[in-house]
This record gives structure tokens, sequence and C-alpha cells, in this order.
């Protein structure tokens, strides 16, 4: 296990982090959401790598080096970082790192090149259907000290913060459908909790068209029959109130991400989990999200308000525009992303048209 390395000059950090990386304001706490990569922000990624080895390594993962970085994140077209930064402490407070589908390059198996793939395998429908149009989310965390109640709403309100940097990814890259990612549990989480909420997942979320398999599946120890004496609803929702009192019964709590994934879609597609050797033995369970399909209340607070702050950040540049548009200013942001997919579906049926003739 290598000493992390020590925390990366503010000056340096700070004068990376220019208005144009900016995405957007966060919803609560006054914070702010940048994009950066290796490439244009090298001392921010140094940084980013070493709060991210930190607060794996509190949870009982890590990489074991001085800081988490790799190819993925250092390669010619690299992952990007989206962070929340705290302004007043002039601190990154957590973050994700995400590629878009449009820069998945494939490797001579014909197999995408994701920080993924040497757990998962893709099948051909995956490949061609869904990877074009999804953005591949990993390496989430938060920086230990705004895990603590002692940072007041900062902590509170980090997760939220993060979601509204995903929010606003939605509504900028309109030629995206889904978000495909990790939901991560380590080694030292209680196994009958683990295999419960497995469980559950696969009973309101599986993916019955085999998309995505774990190469390595997760091996489930607890009886089938226990867990479904547990989980007798037929509703997720009546469900879920079941497999929470009793993980909590089990003496943990169902980990924050792994909860906020499973409330933001009722068509979440859940493809398996598996052991992740090159992360400290992590298991990582693989889902899918539209896009389209997420709850409303989950839109209005995080993608709404992202097209609110669009409209007036317009206002002010744009003064005699917005006077033209009148009203329709707000319908013209929003419609963006639905224009664009109605292009996109138009393309796909040309082509399907175009195969069927041939037959």
């Amino acid at each position: 296990m290598e000493p992390i390395i020590a925390p990366v000059s503010l000056d340096l950090i700070k004068a990376e982090l220019t208005p144009s990386k900016k995405l957007r304001d966060t919803n609560k706490s006054n914070n702010e959401i940048y994009v950066i990569n290796h490439h244009d922000s090298p001392n921010v990624m140094m940084e980013i790598g070493r709060l991210r080895e930190i607060a794996f390594r509190d949870s009982g993962g890590g990489s074991g080096l001085s800081m988490d970085i790799d190819e993925f994140d250092t390669m010619e077209t690299p992952y990007q970082q989206l962070i929340v930064w705290d302004p007043e402490a002039e601190k990154i407070l957590g973050g994700y790192r995400y590629i878009l589908g449009s820069d998945i390059k494939l490797d001579k198996n014909g197999q995408p090149m994701l920080a993924t793939s040497h757990m998962f395998h893709f099948s051909d429908k995956f490949i061609k259907e869904y990877l074009p149009y999804t953005i591949e989310l990993g390496r989430s965390f938060v920086s230990p000290e705004y895990q603590s109640s002692k940072a007041g709403a900062k902590a509170l309100f980090a997760l939220d913060n993060l979601w509204d940097g995903l929010g606003a990814l939605a509504i900028e890259r309109p030629n995206m459908k889904y978000f495909f990612g990790k939901m991560t549990m380590y080694p030292e989480y209680n196994r009958q909790a683990r295999d419960l909420i497995q469980h559950f997942l696969f009973k309101h979320f599986e993916d019955k068209e085999k998309l995505v398999t774990p190469m390595d599946p997760l091996k489930i120890e607890t009886p089938v029959e226990y867990m479904d004496s547990i989980l007798t609803e037929t509703e997720f929702k009546e469900d879920y109130k079941l497999l929470n009192a009793e993980v909590r019964r089990l003496g943990v709590n169902i980990p924050p991400l792994v909860n906020s994934y499973m409330s933001l879609s009722p068509t979440m597609k859940m493809f398996g989990g598996g052991i992740n050797h090159e992360f400290s033995e992590a298991e990582e369970t693989c889902i899918l999200i539209s896009f389209d399909d997420i709850y409303e209340t989950k839109k209005a607070r995080h993608i709404d308000s992202f097209i609110k702050e669009k409209v007036e950040y317009i206002k002010k540049r744009f003064p005699i525009f917005v006077e033209n548009m009148g009203e329709n200013l707000t319908d013209m942001v929003a419609h963006k992303r639905a224009e664009v997919q109605e292009k996109i579906s138009a393309r796909r049926n040309k082509r399907q048209a175009r195969k069927n003739r041939k037959r």
C-alpha cells in the first residue's frame, strides 16, 4: 500500500478551474460543478486521484497506489471528470468520471474498451443499439470530510449535488439516452444484506435480454427460500420497505448510491454483479438507466433547474434575442433533447427500412 500523495497546490487547482470548464451551479449548498480531464487540467486530476484514493480506502477499497488514477483517466480520449467544487472552502467535494458512447472504441474482439470491460461481456445488441447513445459513469466519490455531519448542509446535499451534474449532462448531450454504470459494495459489507439487495434487484430490474453479463458472477450464499420469505411484495415500493427493514435488522444500511439508483427509474436494467479483482475485490453491479424514464420528481429536481439556469444565462447574454423569443425560450431549451432524439429515431427507422427492403 503506497502512501497517498500530499494535497495539490490550491493555486494550481484554481488556475485550472476556468469559467469555460464550469457546467452549472448546484441546487443546494451554493457549490459549483466543473468538467475537466487529465489533459486540460493535470493538477486538478491529481487532486481528484488523491481524494478518490482516500475515499475508497476509507470504505474498504482503493487501488493501493499513491493516487487513484488509471489508464482510462489518461488515455488519448480520456474519461471526463465531473466534480463538485466548494467555492467557500475551496475544496473538491466529490465527483464522477464519465465517457460518451461516441468516444468509446472497440477492441480486436469487438468489445468496447471501457473501465468495466474486464468484468462484463457486452452483447452485439447492446453495442449496436445502446452503446452509441450511452454515458458510462464510474469512480463516484464524496470526499471523507463531506461525509461527516460536521460539514452540515454541504454533507447533507453532497450526493444531490453530484446528481445535479448528471442532470446537466442529460441536457448538454442531447444525443445520449442512457446512463450506464456500477454500484459498488466492498467485501466488508454484510454478506446476507448484500445477497438480499442483489435478489431484490434481480426481482425488480432483471435484464431479461442478457444485454450485458458478468464474466465472473457474484456467488449468492444466502438461501433463496429465506430471501423470498422476506421479499414477499410484488410492487417495488412495498417490497423496498421490506428490504430496508431486513437490511437494518442485519445491522447495516443500504449503501447511499445503491439507494439513489434504485429510486431513480422504474425501468432500470440490472445486469448482475462481479468481483473487481483490480480494485480491492470490490463487488460491483452494472445497471442501465434511460433518461426518458427517470421519475418526474427527479427530473424536476436535477434537470429542470438546469434548464432555468440556462434560460437566465441567455437572458443576460442575449437580451434582444430573448425579447424576440418571448415565452418560447424555455420551451426551446427544454425541447432540444426531444428534437435530437426524434432525428436519431428517424435515422434508425430509415436504416431498418433499407435492411427490410434488401431482404
